[in-house]
């Protein structure tokens, strides 16, 4: 696998950790044990990292030490400003343009977080950031499609430093509400209704305490495992640790 192809491999899986908020603001990503887990050298690592940093999700500090990025309840507050209006854009672009397949393929969406309310919050929180990057890509438009699917993670983080427990019914309605008014063709509601949609979230998400999280190689192992399936190329088995070890490593 090329040295770019296996920094995408890490990039998605720490994305789709910050997403499930296995991973938290804060958390500390060494570039050797990112380079064990994922069977790269420390240099894919550190590329991978960069990435992360130029999409506001990792922070790189000094003497080479990233961290997933914390924002300030502020930034949180204005991505969802910048986001409800991004957001709008991607429903009035596709308002009247869907085919039939496309909204086929969103109500089976939407069937997938109803079968996921009242299991675990993270399927149900990557299922509902997952619909909007969805919709945003049936825009067909490449640079929208970006810079949407970036401030919806970095919005997980955002939930993840401030928010309260996901609200998974109130957000199928919602979704649901929407998808209704792009059958219908309506633009204008639709807008509406996303605009609306986004601030409920951010309002019933802020505030709260983030739990602790674990030792990186644990939180990693499952997106490791999935991406190296993937691909074919399998990781190694994380090391053995110690409790005392374990515990100074996070």
């Amino acid at each position: 696998m090329e040295a770019s192809n296996r920094a995408a491999v890490i990039c998605r899986a720490i994305r789709r950790a910050i997403l499930e908020q296995a991973l938290a603001p804060g958390d500390k990503l060494p570039e050797d044990t990112l380079g064990e887990r994922f069977g790269v050298s420390r240099t894919i690592a550190r590329h991978a990292l960069g990435q992360l940093a130029s999409e506001g999700l990792v922070e790189l500090r000094r003497n080479r030490i990233a961290v997933v990025a914390t924002p300030s309840f502020d930034e949180a507050r204005d991505e969802f400003d910048i986001r409800r209006e991004l957001e709008r854009l991607v429903v009035r672009a596709l308002c009247g343009r869907l085919t039939v397949a496309q909204l086929q393929e969103l109500r089976a969406h939407l069937a997938d977080e109803e079968k996921a309310h009242g299991g675990p919050a993270a399927n149900s929180i990557r299922l509902a950031t997952e619909f909007h990057v969805k919709l945003a890509e049936m825009t067909g438009k490449p640079t929208l499609t970006r810079y949407v699917r970036e401030i919806a993670y970095r919005s997980s983080l955002s939930l993840a430093t401030f928010g309260r427990p996901h609200s998974s019914e109130c957000a199928i309605s919602e979704h649901r509400s929407v998808i209704e008014a792009l059958a219908a063709g309506d633009g204008d509601a639709a807008a509406s209704l996303m605009a609306h949609h986004l601030d409920q979230v951010a309002d019933r998400a802020f505030l709260k305490v983030a739990p602790a999280r674990g030792d990186l190689m644990e939180v990693l192992a499952p997106y490791a495992e999935v991406d190296h399936a993937a691909s074919g190329h399998q990781p190694p088995k994380p090391r053995l640790r110690s409790k005392a070890n374990a515990q100074s490593s996070g």
